[in-house]
C-alpha cells in the first residue's frame, strides 16, 4: 500500500510538473524573452526543472507535495480566469493566474509547515460516575513523535518540558515513538528525557507500527528501544494491564499489525466493572470491540489527524480508521485520537496540527 501511494504521488507530481511548465510560459516576461531569444524556449524550462530538482535532492517527497499543490491551485486559478473572461468578455494583459497560484501555494504550505512544527496543547475534560480514588486524574498523551522527523532527541526533550508544566498524574505514549530512520543517539536521549518526567503514577508505552522497524535500516532494534525505555523507568505494555492507584486500570494493546495481538474482549475479561478502564491502542481501528469490552476511555494515535487535507475523511470513508481525529463516544466509551506531536514523511500538516493531549477525568 505504501509503495502504491508513493508511486501515485510520483506519477501525479510528474504530470503536474509538465502542466506547470506549459503554464509558466504565459508570463509576460517569459513570452518576451522567448520572442527575443530562441534558446530561452528550452533554457527557461530547463532552469525551472533544475531548481525543482535541487529541492528534490534535499527532500524528494516534500518537493512532490509542493508541486502537486501548486498544480492544483494553478489549475483552479486558470479556471477562475476562464470564468472571469466569460463574464466580462475581456482578455487581461497580464497573466495574473500564475502569480495568484504561487502566492496561494506558498501561504497554504507555509501555514501547513507552521502547524506541523509548532506543537499545541489540546485539553479534554471527561466525567465518570466511577470512583477514581481521587477527585481528578490528569492523563497526558504523547503520540507519533517519530523522533528525527521534525525534532531530534533534544527537541523532544524540550517538548517534554511543556508536558511537565501540565503536571500530569500519568503520561502515556501511544505508539510510533521512533521511526524507521531514527538515529540510536536520538532514541537514547529521548528515552532519557522521559526518565526525567515527574508524575504521580508513571510513564507508560505501547508500540506503534513504526517502533519495531520495517526495513532494518536503523542502528537499533525494537528490543533495544524497549530496553532503553525500561532503563528510564517507562513501563512497556503489550496486551498487558496494570493498576493505577486502586481504582483505575490501564490496558496497553499490541499494535494492530501484530498477528499475536489479543482481542479486546479477552484483554478485558474478568475486569472489575467498577474500576475505570483506560485502553492504549496505537491505531484507531477497533472501536466497536473496545466499546463492547466496556472500556471507559481509549487513547489512540497513528492517523496524524489526516495530516494532509482531505485524507482524514477519506480514511474514515474507506474504513482505514474508525476516527481520524478528536473525541467520539460510543456507548459508555470515550475515544480520543491524537494528531500526534510530530509528522511522518511529509513536513506539512494542512488538515490538522501537531499536539500533545491533556485529559482531565473527574
Amino acid at each position: 500500500m505504501f509503495f502504491l501511494l508513493m508511486a501515485a504521488v510520483a506519477i501525479l507530481a510528474l504530470a503536474g510538473l509538465a502542466y506547470l511548465l506549459t503554464r509558466f510560459r504565459r508570463f509576460k516576461l517569459v513570452r518576451r524573452l522567448n520572442e527575443k531569444w530562441r534558446w530561452t524556449r528550452w533554457g527557461i524550462p530547463l532552469a525551472a526543472l533544475a531548481v525543482i530538482a535541487a529541492f528534490g535532492s534535499i527532500d524528494l517527497l516534500d518537493t512532490a507535495i509542493a508541486v502537486l499543490h501548486l498544480t492544483l491551485f494553478w489549475a483552479l486559478s486558470d479556471l477562475l480566469g476562464l470564468v472571469l473572461r466569460k463574464l466580462t468578455g475581456r482578455q487581461p494583459e497580464r497573466y495574473w493566474q500564475g502569480a495568484l497560484a504561487v502566492l496561494v501555494t506558498a501561504a497554504y504550505l507555509g501555514i501547513g509547515a507552521f502547524l506541523n512544527y509548532h506543537v499545541f496543547e489540546t485539553r479534554y475534560e471527561l466525567t465518570t460516575e466511577k470512583d477514581l480514588g481521587t477527585d481528578r486524574l490528569r492523563v497526558v498523551q504523547i503520540s507519533d513523535s517519530h523522533i528525527g522527523t521534525t525534532f531530534d532527541g533534544a527537541g523532544f526533550a524540550r517538548q517534554l518540558e511543556r508536558v511537565q508544566k501540565a503536571e500530569p498524574d500519568i503520561v502515556v505514549i501511544t505508539g510510533d515513538y521512533v521511526d524507521d530512520d531514527t538515529a540510536r543517539a536520538d532514541m537514547v536521549s529521548a528515552c532519557a528525557a522521559l526518565g526525567r518526567l515527574k508524575t504521580t503514577f508513571g510513564v507508560y508505552f505501547v508500540f506503534g507500527n513504526h517502533d519495531k522497524g520495517y526495513f532494518n535500516t536503523r542502528d537499533f532494534t525494537g528490543e533495544d528501544l524497549r530496553a532503553e525505555l525500561e532503563r528510564n523507568g517507562v513501563r512497556v505494555l503489550e496486551d498487558e494491564m496494570v493498576e493505577i492507584g486502586e481504582r483505575v486500570l490501564l490496558i496497553g494493546r499490541k499494535d494492530r499489525q501484530d498477528p499475536t495481538r489479543m482481542e479486546a474482549a479477552d484483554l478485558m475479561e474478568g475486569v472489575d466493572p467498577s474500576k475505570y478502564a483506560i485502553i492504549l491502542d496505537h491505531e484507531p481501528n477497533d472501536f466497536d470491540a473496545e466499546a463492547g469490552a466496556r472500556a471507559d476511555l481509549v487513547l489512540c494515535g497513528h492517523t496524524h489527524g489526516g495530516q494532509m487535507f482531505p485524507l482524514a475523511p477519506i480514511g474514515v470513508a474507506i474504513g482505514a480508521n474508525d476516527l481520524a481525529y478528536g473525541l467520539e463516544t460510543r456507548g459508555g466509551t470515550s475515544f480520543i485520537v491524537s494528531s500526534g506531536i510530530s509528522c511522518w514523511a511529509v513536513k506539512f500538516k494542512t488538515g490538522t496540527y501537531s499536539e500533545f493531549v491533556v485529559v482531565d477525568i473527574s
